[in-house]
Formats: C-alpha cells, sequence, structure tokens
C-alpha cells in the first residue's frame, strides 16, 4: 500500500517559514502565521498519530512547528519592543528619530 502524504503538511511548514520571515511586521503577522502553524501541526500530528504506517511527510510537519515556535518568539519579542518604544517614546519621538537617521545618512 502506498503511503498518503499528510494533509496540509507542506502548508504547516510554509506558515513556519513565514512566521519567521514575517516577524518584524510589527510581531503580529508573525504571531498569526505561527499560531495557525501550530493548531495545524498539532491536528496533523494527531492523525499522524492515530496510523503512522500510512502517512508521509511528518517530517515537514516537525520543522514546520519548530519553525513557527521560533516565529512565535521572534514576533512576541518584537512586538514587546514596539509596544515599549510607542508606550516611552511615543509616535512623535520615534518620528524624530527617523527623521534623524534619515539627515544622518542622507536620504
Amino acid at each position: 500500500m502506498e503511503k498518503q502524504k499528510l494533509p496540509n503538511s507542506t502548508l504547516i511548514l510554509v506558515f513556519g517559514i513565514l512566521s519567521i520571515v514575517t516577524c518584524c511586521c510589527y510581531g503580529v503577522l508573525g504571531l498569526i502565521f505561527g499560531v495557525i502553524a501550530i493548531v495545524m501541526a498539532k491536528k496533523a500530528t494527531a492523525l499522524y498519530l492515530e496510523n503512522p504506517e500510512i502517512y508521509s511527510g511528518f517530517q515537514n510537519v516537525k520543522t514546520g512547528k519548530i519553525l513557527a515556535i521560533i516565529g512565535i518568539v521572534l514576533s512576541a519579542i518584537y512586538l514587546l519592543i514596539n509596544i515599549y518604544f510607542y508606550a516611552t517614546i511615543g509616535m512623535d519621538g520615534i518620528q524624530e528619530m527617523q527623521e534623524e537617521m534619515m539627515r544622518e545618512y542622507g536620504m
């Protein structure tokens, strides 16, 4: 009997990668992709553990889950840093810093 590919195994891997890539989008997109990947990985793992002999692609699920965890951590750190800056400096202070950097680098 030929093994079936686990449903959404490739999608879990893609969402795990996207959670890392998009962690710098204020931390929000990375959190969303990471949480979706974790939930999908949990369902796929439960399905695989019921009948491991008929499914393939579990390595993609494990890798995607690890990448999603890394992406969630990075996104949470970036989100907390953004919240800290907006709470302490404010929007005006951030804009002043950006304008100062633009003048410094001649842009």
